[in-house]
C-alpha cells in the first residue's frame, strides 16, 4: 500500500504559483506521491488566502479537491483541544493552526510523511508516542 502523504500550505501554493521559485521543486516530488494527498481546511483556507491574488490558482486547487487529487479529512470539535496543547507546545516556534491540524491528522490517521516547505518546524514538531514526521521533498 502506497505511503499516505499530508499536503502543507507551502508545497500547494508552489504547486499553484507558477512563479514561485520552489514551483519546480514541488512540482518534481509531486510526480513521486501518489494521490490523494490529504490535508485540512485549515490548510486549504490558508493557501486560498495566499493565493488570493490569483483567481485561477484558487480555482485549480478547487478543482484538484473536486477531482480527487486532494482529500480534506474532516476534523470535528474534538480536535479544538488537542491543537490548542500543540499550538502551546510549539508556542516558540510560532506554530499556526494549519500545520497543527496537520499534526492532529498524524496522530489520529497514523501517517507520518507531510509534504511541506517547513522543514525545520516539522522536523521539531512531535506526534503520537514522541514520533517524528518523515518530510518530502527530501
Amino acid at each position: 500500500m502506497p505511503a499516505r502523504v499530508l499536503l502543507d500550505t507551502g508545497p500547494l501554493v508552489a504547486l499553484l504559483a507558477r512563479d514561485d521559485f520552489r514551483h519546480r521543486q514541488c512540482s518534481e516530488q509531486l510526480h513521486s506521491l501518489v494521490p490523494p494527498l490529504l490535508t485540512s481546511w485549515p490548510v486549504i483556507t490558508e493557501a486560498g488566502w495566499l493565493l488570493r491574488g490569483s483567481e485561477p490558482a484558487v480555482q485549480q486547487m478547487m478543482t484538484w479537491v473536486n477531482a480527487g487529487i486532494i482529500t480534506i479529512l474532516p476534523m470535528g470539535d474534538e480536535a479544538i483541544p488537542w491543537i490548542m496543547t500543540f499550538l502551546r507546545k510549539y508556542r516558540k516556534l510560532h506554530a499556526q493552526v494549519a500545520g497543527a491540524s496537520l499534526a492532529y491528522l498524524a496522530e489520529r490517521e497514523d501517517i507520518d510523511t507531510v509534504f511541506t516547505l517547513e522543514r525545520r518546524d516539522f522536523s521539531i514538531y512531535r506526534f503520537g508516542r514522541n514520533r517524528r514526521f518523515r518530510i518530502v521533498p527530501d
